[in-house]
């Protein structure tokens, strides 16, 4: 009888049976129902747009990627989302074009799977966004026969397209345009115009619990965007009610789909829990501020990639206390107060670049906000950012969201009522 031998390996020695391939296959797995949705109310026009993304998507990732890069899901993924995040009618050079750089640019640039810092189909979304942004909100009606084709899908690449659809504004343009409302059932059922995603929100949520039910998807991510999204919008309902309701802020526009399927990337969002609450809230609070008073109807996209490059402060920030030492926010080693004021470009910052006319708010109150936003920029990344100063990335940042200030915090003109209680 021989003796059993003693096989000595590293760690670990337990694997999980999920792999990357099994979860973004899963993942796919639980889109399909959406895709059906959206054939069933946009017609055979959702499925070319669909198909284009993924399969542009995938040649692309299998152009530029690593062996077995395609094996592993991610660029259908990547294709799915960002076909979903279209209207049915736009042109399919478009769609291509976007798909292309959402891969290159969105993943492959920044090293491949894993290590991107954006969602890449979002990036894809936002290229096109600033390319074609008349052609992106062009919105084909929902209903009507199967094959008949919307917008014009078939486009001359570089050319004008020529819409042959009956077009419609989503809910969010409607409302926020023209002070229409839209019926709570069609928002949940999805038989309004705006992007393929927009519809049934019911089975993008039923999605969303499978995927959790599997442990591929964190729920706090998409709970935090939805409950803050509701207090936020409940409140200004309250003190405003020609301002959208909870109801229609949850079930209007993109917000179920990229809560659920976009910011539950695990590469682009925090890996903690607790980062997974801050995020989520971000998310939801962004979300609102642009809806509301952003000159776009819709901010769910601009939300979650500002979110993602905030993921890694985030990660930094709520790492684990090893058991046995301080907490990592109450540590005497952090730099004092007149330490980080006269350190660094801080007073130069502060005095000459954020007081600028032009890109800085030009309402007191804004100028209020705009400065403690750049204060609290430059601590977090100085404290917890991988760069020791943060005074240009902070400043850059509050003159991104000046516009938005700006229409917040307008003053009343007189004998009007208060802008967010009118």
């Amino acid at each position: 009888m021989s003796a059993d031998k003693l096989i000595v390996t590293a760690s670990p020695h337990i694997r999980s049976l999920d792999s990357t391939p099994r979860i973004m296959w899963h993942v796919v797995a639980s889109l399909v129902p959406v895709v059906l949705s959206a054939a069933w109310f946009f017609g055979v026009s959702a499925l070319f747009q669909i198909a284009t993304a993924v399969v542009v998507s995938v040649l692309v990732e299998r152009a530029t990627g690593k062996g077995g890069a395609i094996a592993d899901g991610s660029a259908t993924i990547t294709g799915l989302l960002l076909g979903l995040s279209l209207p049915a009618g736009f042109p399919l050079w478009m769609t291509a074009l976007g798909a292309a750089f959402a891969i290159v640019f969105g993943k492959q640039i920044w090293g491949g799977l894993g290590q991107n810092v954006f969602n890449p189909a979002l990036v894809g979304r936002a290229f096109l966004q600033g390319a074609f942004p008349v052609a992106i909100t062009t919105w084909p009606s929902a209903g009507g026969a199967f094959f008949k084709l919307r917008g014009d899908l078939f486009a001359i690449p570089l050319t004008h397209p020529m819409p042959s659809a009956i077009t419609s504004a989503t809910p969010l343009g409607l409302l926020k345009f023209e002070g229409k409302g839209t019926a709570l059932s069609n928002l949940i059922i999805g038989s309004t115009g705006g992007s393929l995603g927009e519809t049934a929100a019911i089975v993008i949520l039923a999605g969303g619990i499978y995927l959790a039910w599997k442990g591929y998807l964190n729920w706090r991510t998409p709970v935090s965007i939805f409950v803050t999204v509701a207090a936020l919008s409940s409140i200004l309902h309250l003190l405003n009610p020609s301002r959208p309701s909870a109801s229609f802020m949850l079930f209007s526009g993109g917000l179920i789909l990229g809560a659920v399927y976009m910011a539950t990337d695990m590469v682009t969002s925090p890996i903690t829990n607790r980062g997974k609450w801050i995020f989520g809230i971000g998310i939801g609070i962004l979300v609102v501020i642009i809806r509301v008073w952003g000159g776009l109807p819709e901010g769910v996209m601009y939300a979650i990639l500002f979110m993602n490059a905030f993921t890694p402060f985030i990660n930094r920030a709520t790492q684990p206390r090893v058991f046995g030492t301080e907490l990592h926010f109450l540590n005497p080693s952090r730099p004092s107060a007149p330490f980080m004021l006269f350190s660094g470009g801080l007073m130069l910052g502060a005095i000459y670049m954020a007081t600028d006319m032009v890109t800085s708010p030009i309402t007191n109150r804004g100028r209020w906000v705009f400065g403690i936003g750049i204060g609290i920029l430059v601590v977090v990344i100085r404290v917890w950012g991988g760069l020791p100063e943060g005074v240009m990335y902070a400043i850059l940042f509050m003159n991104a969201l000046t516009p938005f200030i700006n229409r917040a915090t307008q003053p009343r003109v007189f004998g009007t009522e208060l802008r967010r209680a009118a």
